[in-house]
């Protein structure tokens, strides 16, 4: 069974989050869409998670970073790490 994918049904596929919110273009202004693409501890999601086009998942992680600059969105939390 090496190499099957896991669905969550059969047949069924991830639908598009964009596609589903009718969202033409992503704004780095728009925080409240790009929240669900980030982790509870403020990581971006991957393409696996998201649901997302390849580009798609380009453009939300530039806009994150973008609204990330002007404060809109938090960094990534860095408690429990080890300083070495």
């Amino acid at each position: 069974m090496a190499g099957r994918r896991r669905t969550t049904g059969p047949g069924s596929r991830k639908v598009n989050p964009l596609v589903a919110a009718g969202v033409e273009t992503i704004d780095y202004k728009d925080a409240t869409l790009l929240r669900r693409f980030l982790s509870d501890r403020g990581k971006i999601r991957s393409r696996r998670i998201t649901g997302l086009t390849p580009q798609q998942q380009r453009e939300v992680a530039r806009a994150i970073r973008n609204a990330r600059e002007m404060a809109l969105l938090p960094y990534p939390s860095t408690r429990g790490v080890r300083a070495k």
